[in-house]
């Protein structure tokens, strides 16, 4: 069952946010286990694909997918078939999966990412994106005034995200850290790619880190409006200080080394967050 696949995709693939969609209620939750596993397919693509080609190939069928749940034809993908009764449901808009698939063309290939403001463009297709779609599906009448603050969320989320990526990131030849911030401290993609300059480097991860915690500062500011009924969408943005408590502690290991942290703490966390409504 299309429903099985996506539930077995995201416990998997994305322990976080699985463990996020067992506090949303149970009629709803194959809801959002298809949104994550739809993230999951599109986010893997690069490094299921041996060259950039194929993975256009792969981004393109995926873009026709979304265009046919619309069409009115749901059939060749399980996450496909259990994506389409979550559109319908929450009204989900097309143009927004659309970006988050092509957002993802900038993952096949080795350029870097440019500027911190185009950094938070691509986070605000990718990751903000994906907790928006989840907010729309748990609470749709007020989803819309919740914009701003899945926006927030997203890009703390996601610059902690590539910056427990980088040992990968690295070992691809991707550069997610921007190059303004990098020429900021006299360096280059190629000094991050090659882990030289190693003190300079330490400053740029830790501004970088600085900035999630900002945006996570400004999103926790605006938690008292989010509804009940929508906290689930945002309960994985809540680890995000535990990450990068962890990347702080690595300093420039975090070059080389997962940051990761221990299940037991992160399931904690959850709890407590989900008790008290916090970010």
């Amino acid at each position: 069952m299309s429903a099985d696949y996506c539930h077995d995709l995201v416990c998997a693939g994305d322990k976080d946010r699985y463990l996020t969609s067992l506090f949303a209620p149970d009629r709803l939750r194959p809801h959002l286990l298809a949104l994550y596993a739809f993230n999951i397919e599109i986010a893997r693509i690069r490094e299921t694909v041996s060259e950039a080609a194929l993975g256009e190939i792969r981004l393109h069928w995926w873009r026709d997918a979304i265009e046919g749940i619309y069409a009115g034809n749901s059939h060749g993908h399980p996450v496909i078939e259990a994506l389409a009764p979550s559109i319908e449901l929450a009204q989900l808009p097309k143009q927004a999966l659309l970006n988050m698939v092509e957002a993802r063309r900038f993952d096949l290939y080795d350029d870097p990412m440019p500027s911190l403001q185009q950094l938070e463009g691509y986070l605000g297709e990718t990751a903000s994106m994906l907790i928006q779609l989840a907010v729309m599906i748990l609470d749709r009448p007020r989803a819309e005034r919740l914009a701003e603050v899945s926006g927030l969320a997203g890009v703390a989320m996601g610059i902690t995200g590539f910056l427990r990526s980088l040992p990968l990131h690295r070992a691809r030849g991707q550069c997610f850290v921007p190059a303004d911030l990098l020429a900021r401290h006299g360096l280059t993609p190629a000094h991050l790619l090659a882990a030289r300059e190693p003190d300079a480097l330490k400053d740029v991860l830790s501004e970088l880190r600085q900035h999630a915690v900002k945006r996570l500062d400004e999103a926790s500011a605006m938690t008292a409006s989010i509804s009940p009924e929508a906290f689930p969408a945002y309960l994985p943005t809540s680890l995000t200080r535990l990450y990068l408590a962890r990347l702080a502690s690595l300093g420039p290991k975090a070059l080389t080394e997962i940051a990761d942290v221990a299940q037991w703490r992160r399931q904690w966390a959850l709890y407590s967050h989900a008790k008290t409504q916090t970010l």
